[in-house]
């Protein structure tokens, strides 16, 4: 008989709510949710309880963060060092070179990553063993709305609120562009992730009023062949600055992980 993966949701906002119901509702065989950490009293709004980072360690042999790229600079290692296994949903954390040395070096714990809200990285990530991409190019379009940040000047920040049509906001590599936008970018890192090399990806970041749908665009080239992903997600209601589909990536992710046979890999 398999083991139950015990699992501790970080963050009860809109990727951890979703997770952490479905595994409360026996959703994902062979994985059920244990407890829950966030730094708001929570009270009988999760199903499971509430406690804090210390104890979820004791707890748990399954982590998934779901509250931002900070929990991973501040926990990542320490969640790994204890023998948990951590699975990631704020990739962005990741372009800080460093802490991603210290978190893929980190154990006994085994650290993951989950696509989010795009697809094609499987592919990307078994290509670049052919050889570097030469060419990897990113664009990403949202709601002018989920992309202001406290570093604008006025002048950028009233070209997107007056807007009629896309407006380029930011361009750089994926070392550069999730810094900027902790909250709305951690495809670029996970784009990163699967081709090996943070400054390979250029990254472009538009606001579009009519931006009702997310667009990820990835376009990758090298010596062996050439790739082409698109996908347009309707925003999470609560929390536009993220993909309705982030927290069911995140529980395929989870799937996996519990064993559940048919699942592609």
């Amino acid at each position: 008989m398999s083991t139950v993966r015990k699992v501790g949701i970080v963050g009860w906002g809109a990727i951890g709510r979703i997770v952490g119901t479905a595994l409360a509702a026996g959703d994902v065989s062979g994985a059920e949710l244990d407890c829950v950490v966030d730094n708001r009293p929570l009270g009988e709004a999760a199903p499971a309880p509430q406690v804090p980072f210390e104890e979820a360690l004791d707890r748990c042999d399954l982590i998934v963060e779901a509250a931002g790229q900070g929990v991973v600079r501040e926990w990542g290692e320490r969640v790994l060092a204890s023998g948990t296994d951590l699975l990631i949903a704020s990739t962005g954390a990741l372009t800080d070179d460093e802490l991603a040395k210290r978190l893929l070096a980190a154990g006994p714990g085994r650290v993951y990553f989950t696509g989010g809200a795009v697809g094609g990285l499987d592919l990307l990530q078994a290509v670049r063993s052919l050889g570097p991409l030469s060419d990897v190019r990113l664009t990403t379009t949202k709601l002018p709305s989920t992309l202001e940040q406290p570093w604008m000047d006025e002048e950028l920040l009233a070209r997107m609120r007056t807007a009629t049509g896309p407006v380029e906001v930011m361009t750089g590599t994926a070392r550069e562009v999730p810094v900027r936008f902790p909250k709305s970018t951690n495809v670029a890192a996970s784009v990163a992730l699967a081709v090996g090399d943070l400054d390979a990806v250029r990254v472009r970041v538009v606001a579009d009023p009519a931006a009702h749908h997310t667009r990820h665009v990835i376009e990758a080239a090298g010596a062996h062949g050439t790739y082409r992903f698109e996908v347009a997600h309707l925003p999470d209601p609560g929390n536009p600055a993220t993909s309705q589909v982030v927290p069911y990536a995140v529980l395929r992710s989870l799937a996996a992980l519990a064993g559940r046979t048919g699942q592609i890999l």
